[in-house]
């Protein structure tokens, strides 16, 4: 009984492949298209040299603000954003890190390596300031950027 099915995977296994080679247009390249300029390279492929890591934030986003809510988008370029940390993560290839993240010159900060925007909320009214540091996995800094923005009065404690 197990040669018979045995026999009958095999046979479909062939008939399958036969049939995908079969609808595959003789026009398809053999090879990948060459990259085009401006593509970053592949986060899988080990760099020889990498360019400076940087860090680009955006305003709070308006609507968000207006009703007390603070959404912060940001990107890390020449980086990619992963929660890896230690010393052995400085040899990956290309480069990683994470955010450090203080509210209003706090003495106290978060680290995330989500890579997704920052959200937050219970803000009273008034001005606030949001630093934002780019780390490498050892959480030395490579760049920052603050952001300044002000919950009205009715927008304050969502």
């Amino acid at each position: 009984m197990r040669r018979i099915v045995n026999s009958a995977v095999a046979a479909a296994f062939a008939a399958l492949v036969t049939a995908c080679a079969a609808s595959i247009p003789a026009s398809v390249p053999t090879s990948p298209a060459p990259v085009s300029p401006g593509w970053e390279p592949a986060p899988v492929v080990a760099l020889p040299a990498q360019p400076p890591a940087s860090l680009v934030v955006d305003a709070p986003l308006p609507d968000q603000l207006a009703a007390g809510l603070v959404v912060i988008r940001y990107r890390a370029e020449n980086l990619r954003i992963v929660p890896v940390y230690g010393q052995a993560a400085l040899d990956v290839s290309p480069r990683i890190g994470h955010i450090h993240v203080t509210v209003d010159n706090a003495a106290w900060h978060w680290a995330d390596g989500s890579g997704e925007p920052l959200i937050i909320q219970g803000l009273p009214p008034g001005p606030h300031k949001v630093w934002i540091g780019l780390a490498d996995p050892t959480h030395k800094i490579i760049d920052s950027k603050a952001v300044d923005f002000v919950i009205s009065a009715q927008g304050g404690h969502h």
